[in-house]
């Protein structure tokens, strides 16, 4: 950049930095706060709450969505709404409030004024409006409900005649308490105008009771389980305050086991389910059945046991009566007899059988000594001596004959016959028949005698002058 070019760039930074205003952070992200919430206000904005997180401090912060983006909200403890309990991630919620910006974080958010729940969320947010305002004015006080009749004649029930829980109830009852009379008031159990129904019908049955007195003895208001819509005639004030201002005990029986409304909370009692109702109706007239039945085998048991203890004591006199009978004794004395017999008889036996024992022993030993076993001891002891000696002859003869062989083969080894075959002689001095050993023992003229193996020669001296 040439030194002109630095000039003007100089030149016209200065113009721009004296006509251009400056914001900070701070600064802008108020100003930015002031201008939305001048321009927006308050507004209303429908969406499903996500990331919702509770603070110890009381306040909660979460986000609602939709399809395509989210905007954070605040709940401050101070403008917290009355259904801040049933909040939760997924809920649907209407929620009017303030835009604003946070200004730390120049955050885009909704300070909420007001919360609606839409859908179920919305039924649940006005059936607790009015459980809180029943509540405070006495309609669920303990104080003021009665207890059932231990043993009702005649019972009303309000329910739909085409009802599966109609059939439950009638079912229960005529298996527990089929006496039982039922006056049925038929009416709708759900849609609009069924909580009117019901609230006429619990008045109608309690005007027959006042013109009539002892007609009825309680009222059974039921019906099946559904979802919170269809049951939602059942949390209408109207009905409620029917059910509290019933001279009769009015048992609400709706729904399954999870389902509370607000006719559980005014009723005298509250069951579970239809058939639970009916054998809670009837549940006196069963223990009282039960009672009698107990009663009844007791009776029975004391009777049985009382006819058992005498028959017992007639037994015991029976026989005592028999022992003390003169046959008795004579019986006795009779097997103490048959016993001593059989005690004879049994050491006659043995006497017996020791004697023959004794004569068998005795002969053993009579055998045992007797001449001829000695005779015949012996006798096998010398057989069995001969039978070593021969066996040791034949052993020694075969030794000697083993000793002699091979003497007999030395000596024919040894004999001149053995030694005349192989070629030699011997000659001898016939006269004296000393062997002839050196020549020089000989004199010329001597007859001599010469043994080979075959025959013998006899031969003259010739002795040689050289």
């Amino acid at each position: 950049m040439s030194r002109k070019q630095h000039s003007q760039w100089e030149f016209g930074d200065l113009l721009n930095s004296e006509s251009r205003k400056v914001y900070t952070v701070t600064n802008l992200n108020r100003a930015v706060k002031n201008l939305i919430e001048n321009q927006l206000g308050s507004v209303w904005v429908e969406g499903q709450i996500t990331g919702l997180r509770r603070q110890a401090s009381g306040h909660i912060y979460f986000s609602i969505k939709d399809e395509k983006g989210q905007i954070n909200c605040a709940l401050f403890r101070g403008f917290s709404s009355n259904v801040q309990s049933l909040l939760k991630d997924g809920e649907l919620v209407l929620i009017r409030g303030d835009v604003t910006i946070y200004e730390p974080r120049g955050q885009y958010q909704l300070i909420v004024r007001e919360v609606e729940l839409k859908g179920r969320g919305a039924l649940q947010v006005q059936f607790e409006k009015l459980k809180s305002k029943l509540d405070a004015e006495g309609l669920f006080a303990a104080t003021n409900k009665v207890s059932l009749p231990l043993y009702p004649n005649r019972i009303g029930i309000i329910t739909s005649d085409s009802g599966a829980a109609l059939r439950d109830v009638v079912n229960v009852i005529q298996r527990r308490y089929s006496s039982l009379e039922l006056v049925l008031v038929s009416c709708r159990v759900q849609g609009d105008g069924a909580s009117a129904e019901m609230a006429n019908a619990v008045r109608r049955l309690n005007d027959w009771e006042r013109n009539h007195k002892g007609s009825l003895d309680l009222i059974l208001l039921t019906r099946g389980g559904g979802s919170m819509e269809d049951l939602w005639a059942f949390n209408e004030e109207i009905l409620a305050r029917a059910i509290f201002e019933s001279d009769l005990p009015v048992v609400s029986a709706i729904g399954h086991e999870i389902d509370f409304l607000i006719t559980d909370f005014v009723s005298d009692v509250r069951a579970a389910t239809p058939s639970a109702a009916a054998e809670l109706i009837t549940e006196g007239v069963c223990s009282k059945k039960g009672f009698i039945k107990d009663v009844f085998r007791r009776v029975f048991r004391l009777a049985y046991d009382k006819v058992s203890n005498l028959r017992r004591e007639l037994n015991h006199s029976l026989h005592r009566l028999k022992q003390a009978h003169p046959e008795r004794k004579l019986m006795a004395s009779s097997q103490m007899l048959d016993e001593l017999n059989n005690d004879l008889k049994r050491l006659i036996k043995r006497s017996i059988e020791m004697s023959e024992y004794r004569i068998i022993e005795l002969n053993r030993r009579l055998l045992i000594q007797s001449p001829d076993r000695f005779v015949k001891r012996h006798k096998e002891r010398l057989s069995w001596l001969l039978r070593r000696l021969n066996k040791a002859s034949l052993k020694r003869l075969e030794a000697f004959r083993s000793a002699y062989d091979k003497l007999h083969g030395n000596i024919l080894l040894l004999s001149p016959e053995n030694t005349l075959s192989r070629g030699y002689s011997i000659t001898s001095d016939p006269r004296t028949g000393e062997i002839i050993r050196d020549s020089k023992s000989v004199q010329s003229g001597q007859t001599i005698s010469t043994r080979l193996k075959e025959g013998e020669i006899i031969s003259t001296v010739e002795r040689n002058q050289n």
